[in-house]
Formats: C-alpha cells, structure tokens, sequence
C-alpha cells in the first residue's frame, strides 16, 4: 500500500469534522460531530523520469496529467505506465 502523500504534488492527509446527522435548531439536540481523515487516492507506479524508471507514490489526479501529457507528444501512455 501506498503512503498518504502524493511524490508529484503536494496532496497529503488533512484532517476534518464528520457530522452524521442534522438536527433542528434546539441546542440539546445539537448534531454529532467526529473527527475523521481525508486520504487522498495514491497509487505505486513505476514511471519515467529524468530518463530513468522510478517507483513513486502518485495521486490518481497526477496519473491522469501525466495520461494526458504523454498523449498530446504522441506516446502511448498505457504502455509506458503497465511497465
């Protein structure tokens, strides 16, 4: 499994409140807050850089940016990534 931390960006765990439910205005009845984690969805891939393979942790939203960049020089980028 992949660490929380993107090695192209600078996406990371941040932390937040979750509230279950909503109730109405009365302050007993006041809705439920915890604390929770946002991970973002970082996968291990080998990739080509610097004229070398690499092994990074890459968020899903730098694979697609990289999808598209290899795509607009004219490579074939689902070769490149299944290596």
């Amino acid at each position: 499994m992949a660490s929380g931390k993107c090695d192209i960006c600078p996406k990371k765990t941040v932390f937040g409140r979750s509230i279950r439910y909503k109730h109405g205005g009365n302050w007993e009845r006041k809705a439920q807050k915890r604390n929770r984690m946002f991970k973002p969805n970082v996968h291990k891939k080998r990739i080509f850089v610097d004229g070398r393979w690499q092994r990074l942790n890459v968020c899903t939203q730098c694979l697609r940016t990289e999808a598209k960049h290899q795509q607009q020089k004219g490579v074939d980028y689902s070769t490149v990534a299944s290596k």
